[in-house]
């Protein structure tokens, strides 16, 4: 069994299917999933986990070269805007319409749905390579 990292088998299967360019979503409980995405499904309670928890804990595991969040987090989720910019510094994270984001969603490889409970706590993240 793994001492370390995520222990979530269903998650690090998920992680274990990504390749250069695919993306990832990480949710809220709110995100509407559309059927395709492989879907890891974490929330246990309202906040629990939560999206900064969870957000990080996949930064460990992951390579980054980008991501994309909904463009109304910095209106209406102060924690969430916080941690974006701090995770992604200009200009690494795009802002687009919520809307928008909604659909790239469908397109994602892997879906993490947190039990985050305030509004627009969703990243699209734009997998690389660790070279």
């Amino acid at each position: 069994m793994k001492r370390s990292g995520i222990l979530n088998r269903r998650l690090s299967a998920g992680i274990a299917l990504l390749g250069h360019t695919d993306t990832v979503m990480v949710c809220d409980a709110g995100l509407p999933i559309p059927d395709g995405p492989f879907v890891v499904d974490l929330a246990f309670t309202a906040g629990v986990p939560s999206f900064e928890r969870v957000l990080t804990g996949l930064l460990d595991e992951l390579v980054v070269e980008g991501a994309t969040a909904a463009r109304e987090v910095r209106g209406h989720n102060s924690g969430a805007t916080a941690l974006l910019d701090r995770l992604f510094p200009a200009p690494a994270l795009e802002l687009v319409p919520h809307e928008e984001l909604k659909t790239l969603t469908a397109g994602a490889r892997l879906v993490v749905r947190t039990g985050e409970a305030r509004p627009y706590a969703n990243v699209l993240l734009r997998c690389g390579v660790p070279f």
